[in-house]
């Protein structure tokens, strides 16, 4: 994905990219990078990048990751594929998480409890789905 505003931008608040425009953008470009697949499968192929680009986001180890889960040999290539293209958008919904943790951080809440609050936002947001 491409943007007109960096990370940095996002984490000193100076745009207003949240997670869900991040998780919009990133169906959009599984759905224009896999046209042909019906939208269950996209959906559930979103599903499964959006993890992952999260799972990178939050510091935690690629290979880790595949580890984690059982998945058919075409999958994990496809997954390592994604992996070595996705920095810009790791980088980004890194920022986003941060900007959120700022959030709680700023409106004075203890570290801990921003953190918690954060969290709870982000399953909140999974959990609600983008519907296809």
């Amino acid at each position: 994905m491409e943007w007109s505003f960096t990370p940095q931008d996002v984490v000193k608040g100076q745009v207003a990219y949240e997670l869900a425009d991040f998780r919009t953008d990133l169906l959009q470009e599984v759905r224009l990078n896999l046209p042909d697949l019906e939208a269950a499968n996209q959906q559930r192929l979103f599903d499964l990048i959006y993890d992952l680009h999260y799972w990178l986001a939050t510091g935690r180890d690629f290979n880790e990751f595949l580890g984690g889960l059982q998945l058919p040999t075409h999958v994990q290539v496809l997954l390592a594929s994604v992996e070595a293209q996705c920095g810009a958008n790791v980088a980004m919904l890194g920022a986003i998480l941060q900007r959120a943790i700022m959030d709680g951080v700023e409106s004075g809440l203890p570290l801990e409890q921003s953190l918690a609050q954060a969290a709870d936002q982000h399953a909140r947001e999974v959990a609600g789905r983008l519907a296809s």
